[in-house]
């Protein structure tokens, strides 16, 4: 598999942000989004074989596991053995995927958390993948202003969504914007700043 890095950390967003967890970062990603901040995990990273990263994530502690790119799931076929492994031993997964491949075989064994592409990012994600997301899965829209939350309104209520759903602003821009546009419209969602930004880690 081609793995831009192994690390420790918080997590940053989503449903268990702030806590400890273990991150898989692929290489490699299918789109090019404007505010991607994490522009080195588009290409190159370092070939290593299913029982290099058995090795690595068991030589760390804790028991969360976190699977995010670059796009993860373009090494769907790779990734599925070690996500059932980890399952197995009990490990608690997240997988974060930019909503452009289906990631149904991967929902036995892991919390899905889809990031659907708003406009500011000059790129799309799937909404028809929207109904297929769980109660234990989430989704994330990435806004930076009315435009992008205007978006998601509409994604919203077009795709009516099982999990939780998250508004991001984009790091820097103006956050009382996007949360005077959730509480206005009284969305059924929860605006998340990206903590490990506010930390000062990655």
């Amino acid at each position: 598999m081609n793995v831009a890095e192994i690390f420790r950390s918080v997590q940053g967003e989503g449903r268990s942000q702030g806590a400890p967890c273990t991150f898989l970062r692929l290489a490699g990603c299918n789109l090019s989004c404007a505010w991607c901040d994490t522009p080195y995990a588009r290409s190159g990273g370092t070939e290593l074989t299913s029982d290099d990263i058995f090795r690595r994530i068991d030589a760390l502690p804790g028991h969360r596991l976190c699977i995010t790119g670059g796009e993860p799931l373009l090494q769907g076929d790779q990734l599925l053995p070690l996500v059932r492994y980890f399952s197995g031993r009990g490990t608690a997964i997240e997988i974060e995927t930019n909503g452009t491949i289906d990631f149904r075989p991967f929902q036995p064994y892991a919390s899905i958390c889809m990031d659907v592409k708003c406009p500011s990012s000059g790129e799309r994600s799937d909404p028809a993948l929207l109904p297929f997301l769980s109660s234990r899965d989430s989704v994330k829209f990435v806004v930076s202003g009315r435009e992008d939350c205007e978006y998601a309104a509409g994604i919203l209520q077009d795709h009516p969504v099982k999990g939780e759903i998250f508004f991001s602003p984009v790091f820097g821009s103006d956050y009382r914007q996007v949360a005077d546009f959730i509480v206005n419209r009284d969305l059924p969602v929860r605006l998340q700043l990206q903590l490990h930004k506010i930390v000062g880690v990655r």
